[in-house]
């Protein structure tokens, strides 16, 4: 089965844009961080060192030390297709990022965005 192309690109090439798009819309460049930090787990030192890295996101989500179990809470469309019915669990988790991302830049509250 072929792998897709997403999956090899670097999550360092991917953040950046996470970044603009919610600064763009007046969030910041911290909530993007907190975001990712409470879907993976990683700390602040281990996220910065991957993308310090380079590393893919097979790899970045892969080696993520905790998974957020209330990940599965993300509901709704990204990229016209339902999160929830996405069934590679790798592509799951790269739009679960999105779609907080989409709703960081939406105006979403933190506590709505972190399922709290």
């Amino acid at each position: 089965m072929i792998e897709h192309r997403i999956y090899s690109m670097s999550f360092a090439s991917v953040y950046p844009h996470y970044v603009a798009k919610a600064e763009k819309k007046g969030r910041t460049k911290a909530e993007v961080d907190e975001i990712i930090r409470w879907l993976t787990g990683y700390t602040q030192k281990r996220l910065d060192a991957k993308l310090g890295k380079k590393t893919s996101l097979k790899d970045f989500f892969g080696q993520a030390p905790q998974l957020n179990p209330s990940r599965n809470l993300i509901t709704g469309l990204i990229c016209g297709v339902r999160v929830e019915n996405i069934e590679d669990p790798l592509m799951k988790e790269i739009r679960y990022l999105d779609k907080l991302i989409d709703e960081l830049a939406r105006g979403k509250a933190m506590e709505k965005i972190l399922r709290k």
